[in-house]
């Protein structure tokens, strides 16, 4: 089990990649080291927001799937299995599958693991944290969202951060307004973790979404005036704050992905996909 003698994680076996049928559309970067993502905008029509919309719905309905899967003794792999198999047999693409040579179609960081944690051997455990990663690639267009889950009976610490991370997104997605900078959104969402101590990651942030996997739009979850972009009716982008019971600090594993806390304190993160309204957001990844 790939756990160290504290029970801190360490990196385990990685199955082969699983087949994608060659029916389904593969965005632009799979096949290439790189992406080629800049200059495709943020803003979008009412017919591109609906087809954001199907993406985003595919990948919130999979991590659904996912979640009634986790239990103690289920390994991240067979956690990436149900979600592949569910994007796949909905005629999508799973974005990160083959994303700057990342190996897997889901994302699934345990613990201490803050993002980008890859599929492998582990097994979960009774009162582990584990966060689920999806995007869903349909009719050209990507939707992104995330989930942490309890492994069965957590601990009133872990059960209170990771309720209180998604209520910290629910107040970022309120702060969101047409004619107001995007920065808005970090400073809502740091005032209230703020309240229980918890560190609030800055090194990943939010960031536009559609036609890119990342845009290069950057959307903080922190107090930062420098990000000044003004929010726009028909904008699309991710809100996806990650709260920490510790330290902010992070070191990446050798894999080149895996993110954790240097500290090894637990973490938790929550995602949508939304568009800027009239009115404010509406979040297209709803579950």
């Amino acid at each position: 089990m790939p756990r160290d003698s504290r029970g801190h994680l360490t990196p385990g076996r990685i199955s082969p990649q699983r087949p994608v049928p060659p029916s389904i559309d593969r965005p632009e970067y799979v096949g290439h080291a790189e992406p080629h993502e800049t200059g495709l905008g943020d803003l979008y029509s009412p017919d591109e927001i609906e087809a954001i919309r199907r993406s985003s719905r595919i990948a919130a309905d999979a991590i659904t799937a996912v979640g009634e899967a986790i239990r103690p003794g289920v390994t991240t792999d067979e956690l990436d299995r149900v979600g592949h198999d569910y994007v796949v047999s909905h005629g999508a693409y799973p974005s990160t599958l083959g994303y700057r040579g990342y190996p897997k179609s889901v994302c699934t960081s345990v613990n201490e693991v803050i993002c980008h944690g890859i599929p492998d051997d582990t097994v979960l455990e009774d009162g582990d944290l584990i966060n689920i990663d999806i995007t869903a690639y349909l009719d050209g267009m990507h939707g992104d969202t995330n989930r942490t889950f309890v492994v069965g009976e957590g601990t009133p610490e872990v059960v209170d951060l990771v309720e209180r991370t998604r209520l910290a997104l629910e107040r970022g997605i309120k702060a969101v307004a047409p004619g107001r900078e995007v920065n808005v959104v970090g400073r809502a969402i740091e005032m209230y973790a703020k309240r229980f101590g918890y560190g609030v990651v800055r090194d990943y942030t939010g960031h536009g979404v559609g036609r890119a996997f990342h845009s290069g739009l950057i959307i903080p979850h922190y107090d930062a005036p420098q990000f000044d972009d003004v929010m726009e009716v028909g904008m699309v982008f991710t809100i996806e704050p990650m709260l920490t019971l510790g330290g902010i600090d992070a070191d990446i594993w050798g894999d080149d992905w895996t993110v954790a806390t240097r500290d090894h304190s637990l973490t938790a993160q929550f995602e949508h996909t939304l568009v800027v309204t009239e009115r404010g957001a509406e979040v297209l990844t709803t579950y």
